[in-house]
């Protein structure tokens, strides 16, 4: 066989993965796989893929340094722990780290000092170098180990953001740090202060936020801010307060991982939330990063159960194209959904998913057997008490649902809505319609909005939590309307209390107009879930997305949006409207997402005016 032939996939081992059938050979076998199909867009030196499709703003040569860079992170994870490299993975990769750090090449990558693209691909490089040392850098030339040192070191004085970004620029110089190259520990220590800052509590960070509002979550919580940051400390083992710092760290992951391993549905779908979905598997970065460091609150099997289920759930679905390409976007190929920073190579960003491989086959999170996660077995409905989230698992149909009462990707000042973040609820199963409120002139998913008098839709670009705790979330915003070109920002409409309460597949949802302005809004919507009409290949066919008013006066209807998500196209979002809502009644809707409809709740006035809520097995819930 030679090194380009991709190998058979082994069989599924139903004994030790009883509900994935996949073991550590599958994610090896899956690894070599996605490399050697790179191998026929690679240029001549090895030194970038240049992928079909098309480049980022950033151009296509900064595109093919990002393919090389983040697949050199799936070969460093997949040769940590080998003990031989079949495909020559190391010498390809060698050859490339060559041609792309000599001046002279025709395949020179931009430099860092230039290329704020290159900072970030920099720290790909640097954790690959690491983790493949005894492969690649030990075997380098001197002159190959000197161009490499030099073109990393021009992230010394280079720009750096205030937000994830200062880990790349730290792994990248405990890299440097390592091989006695130029460093600069005087800003690592800045950016490990900056970083810190941006700690909330019980696990989670808010990046670009050292102000301790939640605003900014997504799933880079896990890819940088958690993975990252004990990266940084395997990379400076034997530093002054490095062991000190990573049992921080290891602390802060495992508080983290028990509530985002909670973010999988039952078919292994992460969470459908936030910008960079076409990452995908990487969100299990984290998890693996746990096994890693001792900083795991889950057993090995379960651990393995979430992380390999993730994996498959992708694989299954067609991420990789027929030229055994990952393309842009969820399942499928969808590149509507990439940001204007992807390149066709960012996708392989999931190489962060391959970090399980550093774990030797020895290991109990590959020896151990198997285990279901709660959703297999039960439902479950809990906070995560620093970001505002409620999050409910359901058994039955194997969906997660996160009702959002706290991140809305805010600045100090309001922007228009983004809808992967203001929504007030995301899944495993379904993607928000992308207009943001107000744009459509009717309901989009998950949203509360007041319509003004001139016939536009309120948005909630800020968002302050005052409680999120067991299956209640509550959270205030000012309703504010969006002016018209090319006048800019908003007109403050009234404030809007909303509390949310969660059994099973049902939110109960309530909102309370706090504040009079000149002009009271003609109505009040309040919608649930889009569902695609017309379903995309590999998404869910039989999902059911309805709501029912629970107080007087609603009238209930359903949205038609033409357009298309990763799921599907046709998204249909149920709805319910109040007109001419009055300040300081409640107005309450149940919402549901499941494979049908379920028997709902009834609401009565308590004895302090607020809603009592009945659930059909007798339980009772104040608002």
């Amino acid at each position: 066989m030679s090194a380009d032939t991709v190998p058979q996939a082994p069989g599924k081992d139903r004994a030790l993965s009883p509900l994935t059938g996949w073991t550590r050979q599958h994610l090896v076998h899956l690894a070599d796989r996605s490399l050697l199909a790179l191998r026929p867009w690679s240029t001549p030196g090895h030194a970038r893929f240049d992928l079909p499709g098309p480049p980022s703003e950033r151009g296509p040569i900064a595109g093919g340094l990002e393919a090389f860079a983040r697949s050199f992170l799936t070969v460093g994870f997949r040769l940590s722990a080998a003990d031989s490299d079949p495909h020559n993975h190391a010498g390809w990769y060698a050859e490339g780290l060559a041609a792309g750090t000599d001046p002279a090449s025709s395949e020179r990558w931009p430099t860092l000092a230039d290329s704020d693209q290159a900072r970030v691909e920099a720290a790909s490089i640097a954790i690959a170098l690491h983790e493949s040392r005894r492969w690649i850098w030990d075997n380098l030339s001197p002159r190959v180990q000197e161009q490499v040192v030099v073109w990393l070191a021009g992230s010394n004085g280079a720009w750096y953001p205030h937000s994830n970004w200062q880990w790349f620029h730290n792994v990248t110089h405990a890299f440097l740090r390592s091989v006695g190259g130029p460093h600069e520990q005087a800003r690592v220590d800045e950016f490990l202060g900056y970083l810190d800052d941006c700690y909330l509590a019980d696990g989670w960070y808010s990046d670009n936020r050292p102000d301790g509002r939640g605003g900014n979550i997504d799933w880079y919580a896990g890819w940088v801010m958690q993975q990252f940051s004990l990266w940084y400390c395997r990379m400076s083992a034997g530093e002054p307060g490095i062991a000190e710092r990573q049992a921080v760290y290891a602390e802060r992951l495992k508080a983290y991982l028990a509530d985002a391993g909670e973010l999988f549905g039952a078919d292994g779908a992460p969470l459908y939330q936030g910008r960079s979905l076409s990452y995908r598997y990487a969100a299990v970065g984290a998890l693996w990063t746990g096994a890693v460091f001792d900083a795991s609150p889950y057993s090995a099997g379960r651990l393995r159960r979430t992380c390999m289920g993730a994996i498959k759930y992708f694989v299954e679905r067609g991420a990789f194209d027929g030229d055994g390409l990952l393309s842009r976007g969820w399942h499928g190929r969808f590149d509507a959904m990439a940001e204007s920073y992807a390149s066709p190579g960012s996708p392989y960003w999931a190489g962060l998913g391959m970090t399980g491989l550093v774990l030797p086959e020895s290991h109990p999170v590959w020896r151990d057997v198997e285990q279901p996660a709660p959703i297999d077995l039960e439902d479950r409905v809990g906070a995560i008490r620093p970001i505002g989230w409620l999050v409910s698992g359901t058994r039955s149909d194997g969906i997660v649902r996160v009702i959002n009462h706290g991140v809305d990707y805010s600045t100090l000042e309001p922007v228009t809505e983004r809808p992967p973040y203001n929504r007030f609820g995301y899944s495993t199963a379904t993607a928000p319609v992308p207009l943001p409120d107000g744009s459509a002139g009717e309901a989009v998913d998950n949203q509360i909005a007041l319509i003004d008098k001139r016939g536009r839709w309120s948005q909630r670009p800020l968002i302050d939590t005052f409680n999120a705790d067991g299956n209640r979330a509550e959270s205030s915003h000012q309703a504010r309307f969006a002016r018209a070109e090319p006048t800019e920002g908003f007109d403050t409409g009234p404030a809007l209390t909303c509390i949310s309460v969660m059994r099973g597949s049902v939110e109960v949802r309530a909102v309370q107009i706090e504040s009079p302005t000149d002009a009271m809004a003609e109505a009040l919507v309040i919608s649930g879930y889009a569902v695609p009409g017309k379903p995309s290949p590999g998404a869910r066919t039989d999902l059911v997305s309805a709501a029912v008013s629970l107080t007087a006066g609603g009238m209930t209807g359903r949205s038609v949006h033409a357009v298309e998500t990763a799921f599907g196209s046709d998204l249909e979002v149920p709805w319910c409207r109040f007109d001419a809502p009055n300040i300081d009644r409640w107005y309450v809707v149940a919402l549901s997402l499941g494979e049908h409809i379920p028997v709902w709740p009834t609401v009565d006035s308590g004895p302090n005016g607020r809603p009592i809520i009945t659930w059909p097995g007798g339980e009772l819930d104040c608002i």
